[in-house]
C-alpha cells in the first residue's frame, strides 16, 4: 500500500512562534524588542532587570576554516553588559546538551579578544536560553522549567554566577487558563497556544502580549510577509513529518537504514546541505556525502 502524505496543520489567525519566521518576527526585531525584554524580565523573576538591549551578531566562526561554525537563533547584549543566547528547537537531538554547551564556549573564546597584552580573564555574564518541543529528559515529565548554574555538588552553594541555562520544555507545560499564576505562565501558555488560537485571551493583558497579537494576525501580513511565513511554517510540518517518519521506520528497519532515510528526508524533502543535514541529524559529513551521492545515481 503506497504512503499517504501527512495532513498539514491548517494556518491559524496569529503567526506560530514556534517557526523560525515567527520566532523572528516575535523576539528578533529592533522596533518592538520591548517583547523580548519582558520575556528576559519575566524570565528572570527578578533575578535580572533589563531596560534596553541590543541585537548582536547570530554567527560565529572559529579560529580558522576546519572550526565548526554556530549559528544562534537569536543573540543580544542587555544594558548592563550580560550576553543572552535564545534557541528554539523543535526535535529533540542525541547531543542536545553538548550542543548548548558548544555554542555558549564559542561565544566565550570571542568575548575575550585575541593579542591582549594583560592576563586578565574576566568575562562579562553569559546566559542561554532553550524553548524546547521536547523533554531532555524522559524520565522527568513533571517540571517544564529548569534554571541551571555551576554549583558546588556538597555545599550546594554556586560556583560561578556569571554563566546559566534556563530551558522550558513546552511539551510539559500543561497548564489550562485558570492554573495560570505568574506572567512565566502566561508566556508558556502564548508560546504553546498561540497558532491555534482564534482570538485574543482576556487574561493575556499584559502590554507585551498585546504587542505580540497586534504584530501577528496572519491576515494583516503584507504579501512578501505572508509568503515567508507560510514557507517557514511548511518548513516546520516538513520537518515534524520527516522526524516522525524517522520514528516509524526505527521500529521496522534497522538503524543504520533508518538513519539513511532520514538524512534523504533532510536532502529531498527540505533541502538541506551537507553541513546542515548533518548537524540536524547527528552524522558524519562523510555519511550525507555518500546518502546524496546515491541520489544523484538514482536520478540518472
Amino acid at each position: 500500500m503506497e504512503n499517504q502524505q501527512p495532513k498539514q496543520p491548517r494556518i491559524g489567525k496569529f503567526i506560530d512562534p514556534l517557526t523560525d519566521w515567527g520566532f523572528r518576527r516575535l523576539f528578533g526585531q529592533e522596533p518592538n524588542k520591548e517583547i523580548l525584554i519582558e520575556f528576559l524580565n519575566d524570565l528572570f523573576q527578578g533575578e535580572k532587570h533589563i531596560i534596553d538591549l541590543t541585537y548582536a551578531p547570530n554567527e560565529y566562526d572559529g579560529d580558522d576554516v576546519t572550526d565548526k561554525r554556530v549559528i544562534f537563533d537569536l543573540h543580544c547584549r542587555g544594558d548592563n553588559g550580560e550576553y543572552f543566547i535564545v534557541e528554539m528547537q523543535r526535535i529533540r537531538q542525541d547531543h542536545f546538551k553538548d550542543r548548548v554547551l558548544f555554542y555558549v564556549s564559542r561565544l566565550i573564546q570571542r568575548l575575550l579578544r585575541k593579542g591582549r597584552e594583560t592576563n586578565s580573564y574576566k568575562l562579562p555574564e553569559v546566559y542561554l536560553i532553550g524553548i524546547l518541543e521536547f523533554t531532555m529528559d524522559a524520565v522527568v515529565t513533571d517540571r517544564y522549567f529548569h534554571d541551571i548554574i555551576l554549583m558546588d555538588k556538597h555545599t550546594y552553594k554556586p560556583f560561578y554566577n556569571k554563566l546559566g541555562f534556563k530551558f522550558l520544555e513546552l511539551t510539559n507545560f500543561v497548564m489550562e487558563e485558570d492554573d495560570l499564576l505568574t506572567d512565566m505562565d502566561r508566556w508558556m501558555y502564548l508560546l504553546k497556544h498561540m497558532s491555534t488560537l482564534d482570538k485574543v485571551p482576556t487574561f493575556l493583558d499584559k502590554r507585551a502580549f498585546q504587542l505580540i497579537f497586534k504584530i501577528s494576525e496572519v491576515a494583516k501580513l503584507k504579501k512578501e510577509e505572508r509568503m515567508a511565513y507560510e514557507a517557514s511554517l511548511k518548513a516546520k510540518w516538513d520537518t515534524q513529518n520527516a522526524f516522525d517518519s524517522v520514528r516509524r521506520e526505527g521500529k521496522e528497519e534497522g538503524k543504520e537504514e533508518a538513519g539513511y532515510q532520514f538524512v534523504k528526508n533532510l536532502i529531498v524533502k527540505l533541502g538541506l546541505t551537507n553541513e546542515q543535514a548533518a548537524e540536524v541529524a547527528e552524522v558524519s559529513i562523510d555519511f550525507v556525502e555518500k546518502v546524496r551521492a546515491d541520489l544523484q545515481k538514482k536520478d540518472k
